[in-house]
């Protein structure tokens, strides 16, 4: 079983930055890839960033050169450094992990709303 932890959300104005964490806890040995997901309202989930386990990284096309997303593997703990922030960057943003099993984890989820 796999425990995934966000923290670092919350209210930041237009062109601030934020830094989201997510604490992985449990059997993480298997880990492929981490990444952010993100959910506004009234709208679907989508990709916001993922992270291989050799470094790889992908970003979605909104938020590349804005966002950075990294990986602490001596503290299991994955970052979302989010610069520019822009009010469609409002949403909860969940934290993922999909194993080499193929099987998929979601943290809770974290609010972050950027006002204009």
């Amino acid at each position: 079983q796999v425990h995934l932890e966000e923290s670092g959300g919350g209210l930041v104005q237009a062109g601030g930055s934020l830094t989201l964490s997510c604490a992985a806890s449990g059997s993480i040995f298997s880990a492929k890839t981490m990444g952010w997901d993100r959910q506004a309202p009234g709208k679907q989930r989508e990709l916001v960033a993922d992270i291989s386990r050799g470094g790889a990284t992908y970003y979605a096309g909104s938020v590349k050169g804005r966002f950075t997303i990294s990986m602490d593997s001596a503290k299991n703990t994955m970052y979302l450094q989010m610069n520019s922030l822009k009010p469609e960057d409002t949403a909860v943003y969940y934290c993922k992990m999909l194993t080499t099993e193929s099987a998929a984890y979601w943290g809770r989820g974290i609010q972050v709303t950027v006002s204009s």
